[in-house]
């Protein structure tokens, strides 16, 4: 008998590329769904070339976050691919794209095809903008979008530059939001019968919603955020410090941490001074107070100094490289990565779902990421029951591949 999954016998056509919709459905790969990726004969999706570094001919980019997924390689701008997208369309259960809005109606399946063809299907667009406001249907960049969203203007030194974080954070969080609008349109479903629904995310509103706690502290005060550098803008001490080898993140939540760090430190009485008693207190004196704790650690090893907070329930960890972070016990421990196989293919270790359920993370056997157009044929017979005669005509139209 075959493990059950949460989305086995949910079947995903996949129209996205690049990150956010990839991200997206291999999380639904990973709950059991069954996922078609539509891509272009004319090299599919663009980050299989987005390298070094490449593992045999796809690049390291792509592997990561394509698996558990099946490739058929369509041109849906001819007569018969855009049967075969329709077809595949009418034997679906979710229908996901990141095209620019109005792409459906542009290519002739507007809403009211969707509701004369097919019923139960969970639409989800991923855009730029959404189709609102001054910038609707224009497409979206997660670069852009950390600009515009303002969260490259609270991010860098103090001093310095806006900055960008150092992974697409913007896409991520689309790809999640996406997530959870399929799953929230599966289960709508099940409570609104012979109905489509239809869930847009997009880029810009992903960024908006990042800024969070730093959101709500501008339209409470209307007073424009601050950059912090590693720093918080209403926690004193959370901050990034130097000890006598390295540096250490610190994070001292309330007075009562302050507190018993302070003892730590050999210095007691920096909690009963007025300027430092009180976090609101420690926030106005932020600079002073930073530069007294780095005199201290500095006297000392990060190794004894994380040791030492450990033992006494002071939040803080030793600023890791990434090589470090995935080959560190805690990382192998909790399973975050996997190694996928393949014949004639060189093995992948990737990273895992962070999702765990029943003592498991993703499918018991995992597939490895495809190949332009691998699963092109076992789909079209599979699914819409072509015969090896008309497979090999397509073929030859330059259809498929």
């Amino acid at each position: 008998m075959s493990k059950v999954y949460p989305l086995t016998g949910i079947r995903v056509l996949d129209l996205t590329r690049i990150l956010a919709g990839p991200l997206c459905t291999q999380y639904l790969g990973d709950l059991g769904a069954e996922i078609i990726k539509i891509e272009n004969p004319k090299g599919g999706d663009d980050t299989r070339a987005w390298g070094p570094p490449f593992l045999g001919t796809e690049s390291a980019y792509y592997l990561g976050i394509n698996r558990n997924k099946k490739s058929i390689c369509l041109d849906i701008k001819t007569k018969e691919g855009f049967k075969i997208l329709k077809d595949l369309i009418k034997k679906s259960d979710v229908v996901i794209d990141n095209f620019k809005p109005g792409f459906w109606n542009k290519i002739g399946l507007p809403d009211n095809w969707f509701n004369k063809n097919v019923k139960n299907v969970v639409r989800t667009s991923i855009s730029g903008y959404g189709v609102k406001g001054p910038q609707g249907g224009l497409p979206g960049y997660d670069f852009l979008m950390q600009a515009e969203s303002g969260l490259m203007k609270i991010t860098g030194e103090v001093n310095g530059e806006p900055m960008k974080l150092g992974v697409a954070i913007v896409d991520i969080v689309t790809g999640l939001n996406a997530v959870i609008s399929v799953l929230s349109g599966l289960l709508l479903n099940k409570k609104v019968k012979n109905k489509n629904i239809l869930t847009e995310v997009n880029l810009y509103n992903s960024g908006i919603f990042l800024l969070a706690n730093v959101a709500s502290n501008t339209l409470v005060s209307n007073k424009d955020a601050e950059r912090y550098a590693n720093g918080h803008p209403n926690i004193v001490p959370y901050n990034l410090f130097k000890s006598k080898n390295g540096e250490l993140a610190i994070s001292v939540g309330n007075d009562n941490q302050f507190k018993v760090f302070t003892k730590l430190l050999k210095k007691p009485e920096w909690a009963t001074d007025k300027r430092f008693t009180k976090n609101a207190d420690r926030v106005k004196n932020r600079t002073l107070i930073e530069k007294m704790i780095n005199k201290e650690l500095c006297k000392k090893n990060r190794s004894y100094w994380y040791n030492l907070f450990l033992k006494n329930n002071i939040p803080s960890a030793i600023v890791r490289g990434v090589k470090e972070a995935l080959h560190h016990p805690q990382t192998k421990d909790n399973d975050m990565t996997l190694n996928l196989d393949k014949e004639n293919t060189k093995s992948l270790e990737t990273l895992n779902s962070p999702i765990q359920i029943n003592n498991q993370r993703g499918l018991s056997k995992p597939k490895y990421p495809p190949t332009l157009g691998e699963d092109t044929k076992k789909v079209l017979k599979n699914i819409l029951n072509f015969n090896d005669g008309e497979i090999k005509k397509l073929i030859s139209l330059n259809v498929i591949k």
